[in-house]
């Protein structure tokens, strides 16, 4: 899916069946990287911020309260997409 269009669904409260590869290609597209995998967790960094985000996969699907967390994160350091 579309990055931006992507961001605009989840900031309109659609957190659930988001394709896993779409949230993690979303996160890169506000400027995350991810750092390391472990087993299914997906630890991704960006440089502005201290925090650390965890993406997990269940069923291929991005987890809703992770989803959320991203988006609290998106909307606190008022994080945009690059092109």
């Amino acid at each position: 899916m579309n990055r931006r269009k992507l961001l605009w669904s989840i900031g309109r409260g659609r957190v659930a069946n988001i394709p896993f590869s779409d949230i993690i290609n979303l996160a890169e597209g506000l400027g995350f990287r991810v750092e390391r995998i472990a087993g299914s967790h997906h630890i991704l960094r960006h440089d502005r911020l201290v925090t650390k985000l965890n993406l997990q996969p269940v069923g291929g699907q991005a987890k809703p309260y992770q989803v959320r967390q991203l988006l609290r994160l998106i909307e606190r350091y008022n994080l945009k997409l690059e092109d």
